[in-house]
């Protein structure tokens, strides 16, 4: 059987993030590994974030990561969070975005900016389920419970802690 390739998006760390959101990210990442899921993200080179925060943990965790960078070459990033590398040569803002929802089989938000609001939208349109963890700000409190637009295609669902998270994309 397939393994789920579980996306996992969220806020750079730029911004001014809670220690409570910083661990929010790593259990998540320790859960997927430990489920024997994939974790999936997006690997910058020049800023960490959530998602790299979550796969560094995944990774601690003996579990397996892809990274889609949106340059050209595998060494454009700090390697000790993906175990797998895809470089789509697409530029950050909407093309490495597409590639990257496009893999995987269900999302998890954590927080969020315009980065994440992009790929959310992205998920929706493609009727790639996103489970949004509640209670970090950004996007995800935003969207949580509800619908992006009126074709109502699915309801965010949300969560309350990152374990409940893998809970109900494991269940898609």
């Amino acid at each position: 059987m397939r393994k789920l390739q579980i996306g996992v998006i969220g806020s750079c760390l730029d911004l001014d993030l809670s220690e409570d959101t910083i661990k929010c990210a790593q259990q998540l990442g320790k859960l997927i590994a430990e489920s024997g899921d994939i974790l999936v993200f997006g690997a910058e080179k020049d800023i960490d974030s959530l998602p790299t925060v979550a796969a560094k943990s995944a990774i601690r965790s003996g579990g397996i990561t892809v990274g889609m960078t949106y340059e050209k070459g595998m060494n454009l990033f700090d390697n000790k969070a993906a175990s797998i590398v895809i470089a789509t040569g697409l530029v950050r803002g909407g093309g490495r975005e597409l590639s990257l929802m496009l893999s995987c089989d269900v999302v998890i938000a954590v927080a969020g900016g315009s980065g994440t609001l992009n790929e959310i939208c992205i998920a929706y349109q493609a009727n790639i389920p996103v489970i949004i963890i509640k209670g970090y700000g950004g996007w995800s409190d935003k969207l949580s419970g509800t619908f992006l637009d009126e074709r109502i295609r699915y309801r965010f669902e949300y969560a309350n802690t990152a374990k409940q998270a893998l809970d109900k994309a494991r269940l898609i």
